[in-house]
């Protein structure tokens, strides 16, 4: 976990411009804050003097005004860049996701974690600690350069004690590293638990081990609060560290200026003037310490996410390929073996399965390895031996994805098909009367992952959109699993039909399709057997 990565700028390269401007504007405010001093330190001395007070004034209230500008701005920006460099990153982390084999993607726990959570503590990072950190490496090194000019033993003082802030503050950075990590991996296991208990809750309940899970999430949670407390106990300790190093050290200053000022060998503008730029020069080091907590989930996710973004994927030993174009139809699966990570025994062994234009139907006993088949058929997974070969395909799965929106939206994923095309694709699997009756027709919003629809209407909605893709492959997994016996002679009919001009791939368990299929392959442990 380091406090900033260069990388991210490389990675995300939308970051660049609200990072190059916080730099800026940190080192206006900077410059701002010394010229500052400088007035004030004027205006006083005119006070005692009983000089004029126009020049000082004037100074004094233009810089303040400028300064009010540049924290403005600097608010401003920092929320900018918050928003950019989070965007870019969750952009970037979920884009490698999607092009990388299903085997080459992160845990679902650790996935959830880091795109959601993880990715949204970068933006306290971006918005507030990258401000900070531009402002403790600018400021300390102004206001030192001005104490030199100003009074060289004042800055003697600051030179030998300002050190030792960021020596403590990397000592306690260190420990709240391994702490932050403990609380990320508590979190992980915390998010990926109940993600797990509620997709098989309904299976719980029926065997009636609800309630055993209850205790099993509220100590994980315990473990959780747990490592929180322990951050922030370490956090608000280190605050109290730096702020009496600091405190301590102006103090020095301070006392050395009086001591001086009674012997009359100082000036009072230059003692007024090593008073006042004396904190400046500690106060941004324990700004970047107390932000640096604030933002160590920030950090810690960006170490994540560069991790995953800069890694190359492991090659396979022999990827998917394609025919001689992508639009070329047929797709064919040649001695392929495959495994899931860390499982001990292959799902699919030496399968061989040769599907050109036309309905292909396969079968088998469940977790036989159909649905693994059809996604390295996709291209979703790599197989660890063998060989695919296939063309643009269109997968339907057993649940398929339906975005929150309109119906619309809905069944133009992926396509920009108009509205005639649209009823014309609802038709041809059932739902065009259905659809026509709600209120809103087309205009109908669902939930999250097509909620306000049944199983089968979600099935078939999937397979009104398969329709309107231009793949010259489409595979279907279980397309008739929700459906009575007249939609389910309605949607054979309709994959015959599209067999007719494309390939199609259709894995079931019910007899409808086998019957109308051109090609059955039967699918075993020991591999693929194809029946005319």
């Amino acid at each position: 976990m380091r406090p900033f990565d260069p990388r991210v700028l490389a990675v995300a390269p939308a970051a660049r411009r609200p990072v190059a401007l916080l730099a800026a504007v940190g080192v206006a405010q900077g410059a701002a804050t010394i010229g500052t001093a400088f007035a004030l330190a004027a205006l006083v001395v005119a006070v005692v003097e009983g000089a004029g007070l126009g020049g000082p004034v004037a100074w004094l209230t233009g810089l303040l005004v400028v300064r009010a500008g540049l924290g403005w701005m600097s608010e401003r920006v920092a929320a900018w860049a918050g928003v950019e460099v989070t965007a870019a990153l969750r952009t970037v982390l979920l884009r490698r996701w999607l092009d990388a084999p299903a085997e080459q993607r992160p845990d679902p726990d650790r996935g959830a974690t880091l795109s959601a959570q993880g990715v949204a503590a970068i933006e306290p990072y971006a918005a507030r600690f990258l401000p900070a950190l531009v402002a403790g490496a600018v400021v300390p090194v102004l206001a030192v350069a001005a104490l030199v000019w100003v009074d060289w033993l004042s800055a003697l003082v600051v030179v030998l004690t300002l050190p030792l802030l960021p020596l403590f503050a990397a000592l306690i950075g260190a420990a709240t590293r391994d702490e932050t990590e403990k609380r990320w991996a508590a979190l992980s296991s915390l998010a990926g638990h109940f993600v797990d208990v509620m997709r098989g809750l309904p299976t719980l309940v029926g065997y009636g081990r609800a309630e055993r899970q209850v205790e099993v999430i509220t100590d994980v949670s315990h473990r959780h609060r747990r490592a929180t407390m322990r951050t922030l106990r370490l956090a608000f300790m280190s605050s109290a560290a730096l702020e009496l190093l600091a405190s301590i050290s102006v103090a020095i200053v301070a006392v050395t200026v009086g001591l001086r000022l009674t012997h009359g060998t100082v000036t009072l503008q230059t003692g007024l003037l090593a008073i006042l730029l004396a904190p400046e020069a500690y106060w941004p080091i324990r700004r970047v310490g107390a932000e640096f907590h604030n933002a160590a989930d920030g950090a810690e996710a960006v170490a994540a996410v560069l991790a995953d973004v800069t890694t190359d994927p492991a090659p396979p030993a022999r990827g998917p390929s394609s025919p001689s174009g992508p639009d070329e139809l047929g797709a064919a699966a040649r001695a392929v073996t495959y495994a899931y990570p860390g499982a001990p025994d292959p799902v699919l062994h030496g399968v061989d399965l040769e599907a050109g234009p036309g309905l292909t139907v396969v079968t088998g006993p469940s977790g036989v390895g159909k649905s693994t088949l059809l996604e390295l058929l996709a291209g979703l997974r790599t197989p660890s031996s063998g060989e695919v070969v296939a063309g643009r395909a269109h997968l339907v799965t057993q649940r398929p994805f339906l975005p929150a929106g309109t119906l619309r939206d809905a069944l133009r994923l992926g396509t920009d098909a108009p509205d005639a095309a649209l009823w014309e694709a609802l038709r041809r699997v059932g739902l065009e009367g259905f659809v026509a009756g709600l209120p809103e027709a087309l205009g109908t919003r669902l939930g999250d992952d097509g909620v306000g629809l049944s199983a089968g209407q979600r099935a078939r909605v999937a397979l009104a959109r398969a329709t309107l893709s231009s793949t010259p492959v489409l595979l279907v997994d279980e397309p008739t699993a929700h459906l009575d016996a007249e939609s389910s002679t309605l949607v054979a009919d309709l994959l015959r039909d599209l067999a007719e001009r494309r390939t199609v791939v259709a894995v079931t368990h019910r007899p409808e399709l086998v019957r109308v299929a051109d090609q059955h392959v039967v699918l075993t442990r020991a591999g693929a057997e194809v029946h005319p």
